[in-house]
């Protein structure tokens, strides 16, 4: 078959206008956010997201990204929420889970075995029942002491401790202001990214758990009688009385 130069130009011209019009295409916000939430290997606040988008805007400023440099973080988090549940009731292998850590794209736990095979290497650890029963206790009564710890649980937890320790479970916060100031420890963010919490408030019956009387160390009772301060923020000089209205979230931001 013969093409004369009309028909070759008309077929260029269709062409080019059909490249632009798929190449060129502006892409929802759900459709960028999603796409950046694929290709990161973490967790995306929504502050690193808002600065991907205006860094794509200021990086080629007559390319279709200058139409989000208005972008809000309140407009981001509208269409997290709605790209959330529609990932949710597309019954995709993936969902969409906001951690302490921010945003993430995770695979649905019913496909864990098979994924599993993809890391062989990889083999997942698991803490002891004496481990994660002493890890709910600092959970719900951090800031606290190990003695209080060993007055709950009845025995000693040097070994427990250090094993949460050196997973990044817990941490040293500081020290109390009982005889002797002892160590306080707090959970860490690392705690609720394990267990894809968003804040401590999320944990099962947090405000039921978090008060209700425990036992006490010998030190912590006396301390309590005399009404002295417990407990001394890391890195301060003045002691810091603990009150059961205090958020949790902002010692551990200490």
């Amino acid at each position: 078959m013969n093409i004369n130069e009309t028909e070759m130009s008309n077929l260029v011209e269709n062409a080019s206008e059909f490249s632009s019009q798929t190449n060129g295409a502006l892409p929802q916000l759900s459709e960028i956010v999603e796409a950046l939430l694929f290709a990161s290997q973490k967790a995306v606040t929504l502050k690193e997201l808002l600065g991907y988008f205006k860094g794509a805007a200021a990086a080629a400023p007559e390319s279709a990204a200058s139409a989000f440099t208005s972008l809000k973080e309140k407009d981001l988090v509208e269409v997290l929420d709605t790209l959330k549940q529609e990932i949710a009731s597309s019954n995709r292998p993936y969902e969409l889970r906001e951690t302490a850590s921010g945003w993430q794209l995770v695979t649905a736990s019913p496909f864990a075995p098979w994924l599993r095979q993809l890391f062989p290497e990889a083999r997942p650890t698991r803490l002891s029942a004496p481990a994660l029963e002493t890890l709910a206790i600092i959970a719900y009564r951090q800031p606290i002491i190990r003695a209080d710890i060993e007055a709950v649980r009845g025995v000693a937890v040097d070994g427990v401790m250090q094993t949460l320790l050196d997973r990044g479970l817990i941490r040293i916060a500081g020290r109390s202001e009982v005889p002797g100031r002892p160590l306080l420890y707090t959970t860490t963010q690392a705690f609720l990214d394990h267990f894809g919490l968003r804040a401590l408030e999320e944990l099962p019956n947090a405000a039921e758990l978090r008060y209700i009387p425990l036992p006490q160390s010998a030190a912590s009772s006396a301390a309590a009688e005399a009404e002295l301060p417990l407990f001394v923020s890391e890195g301060s000089q003045e002691p810091v009385a603990i009150s059961s209205e205090e958020s949790i979230e902002e010692k551990n931001e200490n």
